[in-house]
């Protein structure tokens, strides 16, 4: 009951806060840290994933829940009065595609989780009445799907067009301290809270025993560093797109971005070219880098079945660009219309079966019964994401590779082959791996 109680005032609070910051919309907000007291933290802790990994301290969620009410005191305390100390991060890697050594992040400790949850909270009510609707990363109420959603209907309203993929390299980390705060002057100045995140700037990486204290970047792990990315990146490419890019270009164009992953569509080549041209200099006035072989300008025109006029010039071939997790290109639909249509991007494929595979070979000799019952969610979580209207054959392919990839390990829990497709056949009827059904039907027109 006090639980609910809690959450019912913090978001009251966070209502308040949102309703402000839209009644004065492009004026600075000089006190917001008042917001934050015990019953906001204790929502903060809430909402704060408890299995995550440790710290540099070590601490767990369990050891810091033990004496939840006193932790929280004291840290409120600590950040009121400034005398809050942020720990480093530890660095982690975790696996990329194309990457030998892994996508570097950054764990903070548990305490500094909830602290940094508390003000990206009060920072975010502020901020969404302030973003733009091309934006989808890490905002409230907002997700991949209903990105690569709004994407389809542009593309197939507009007939396809050119398609340019903006790939950054190392975004998080290149990140200028210098412009960061910039940006955050023209809308947040509270005392606190900007001493508080300068902290967490400040507070360096603690990598084999070395702190190191990188003058740019804010580190992936931490809870801040989405709502810091995307306050950077609103500025330096939204805000860029929809005043000074739109107003100069012949035909329409349409900016959609996940974070750090972006595209614009163009309706016409010479705008397409024109913005393609520019973006490296846009990039480099605030210290990001285009990736110079991911950064691609795409033909995504819809193909025609007209023959080619005599003395025409020929129309380039359609081509096709990966977008969170899925390869795009022009396909017939069921009912004969040329349709933009999503697969599972062929190195996400391989990835996800290589994790399920290497977690079947180190778990092969645990009860068949407990890797079923570890292996369902897991199913259930990659279908919920990547069975979507047209792909349902590649999920479909991925489900029967990872039967295969279990028999397999199975099949080598000895050195004697008792794992044959007849006997597989017994164990998958008594434990049945999830069917595959489309979590997302949209309407082809």
């Amino acid at each position: 009951m006090a639980e609910t109680l809690s959450s019912s005032t913090v978001s009251t609070k966070l209502h308040r806060i949102a309703t402000l910051a839209k009644e004065i919309s492009g004026r600075v907000l000089t006190t917001l840290a008042h917001h934050i007291d015990v019953p906001f933290l204790q929502e903060a802790y809430r909402r704060t994933r408890k299995d995550g990994a440790v710290g540099v301290d070590g601490q767990t969620a369990e050891s810091y829940a033990e004496h939840l009410e006193e932790n929280l005191t004291t840290l409120l305390d600590r950040f009121k009065s400034g005398t809050y100390h942020a720990p480093p991060v530890r660095r982690a890697y975790i696996p990329k595609v194309g990457s030998s050594t892994g996508r570097p992040i950054g764990v903070p400790t548990f305490e500094d989780k909830v602290l940094q949850r508390a003000v990206a909270m009060v920072m975010e009510a502020v901020y969404e009445q302030d973003f733009l609707d091309c934006s989808y990363g890490f905002r409230p109420k907002r997700s991949p799907h209903q990105a690569l959603d709004a994407i389809w209907h542009t593309l197939m309203e507009m007939h396809g067009g050119w398609i340019i993929k903006i790939d950054i390299q190392q975004c998080f980390d290149t990140v200028l301290h210098s412009h960061l705060r910039s940006f955050l002057d023209q809308r947040i100045r509270d005392g606190v809270l900007r001493r508080t995140i300068d902290k967490w700037l400040k507070a360096g990486v603690l990598e084999d025993g070395r702190r190191t204290h990188p003058e740019t970047g804010t580190p992936q792990g931490s809870g801040i560093s989405p709502l810091l990315m995307n306050v950077f990146l609103h500025q330096v490419l939204d805000l860029w797109i929809e005043q000074m890019v739109k107003p100069h270009c012949e035909g329409r164009i349409a900016l959609y971005r996940f974070a750090d992953d972006a595209l614009i569509v163009c309706a016409t080549e010479r705008d397409a070219r024109r913005i393609r041209a520019t973006l490296p200099k846009r990039c480099a006035k605030y210290g990001l880098t285009l990736h110079p072989e991911k950064t691609r300008l795409v033909p995504f025109e819809r193909p025609t079945d007209r023959p080619q006029r005599p003395g025409t010039q020929q129309r380039t071939p359609a081509g096709t660009f990966d977008l969170l997790g899925f390869t795009h290109y022009w396909g017939r639909s069921r009912q004969g219309y040329w349709a933009v249509m999503r697969k599972t991007a062929s190195a996400r494929f391989t990835r996800s079966l290589r994790r399920i595979a290497e977690w079947c070979r180190e778990h092969r000799h645990y009860p068949v019964a407990w890797q079923h019952e570890q292996l369902v969610p897991k199913l259930r979580g990659y279908f919920a994401y990547y069975a979507i209207t047209g792909n349902l054959r590649t999920v479909q392919a991925f489900r029967f590779a990872v039967e295969r990839v279990w028999r397999k390990w199975l099949n080598r829990r000895s050195q004697r082959q008792g794992m044959d497709w007849g006997k597989f056949d017994r164990v998958r009827h008594r434990y049945p791996l999830p069917a595959v059904r489309v979590v997302r039907l949209p309407v082809v027109s």
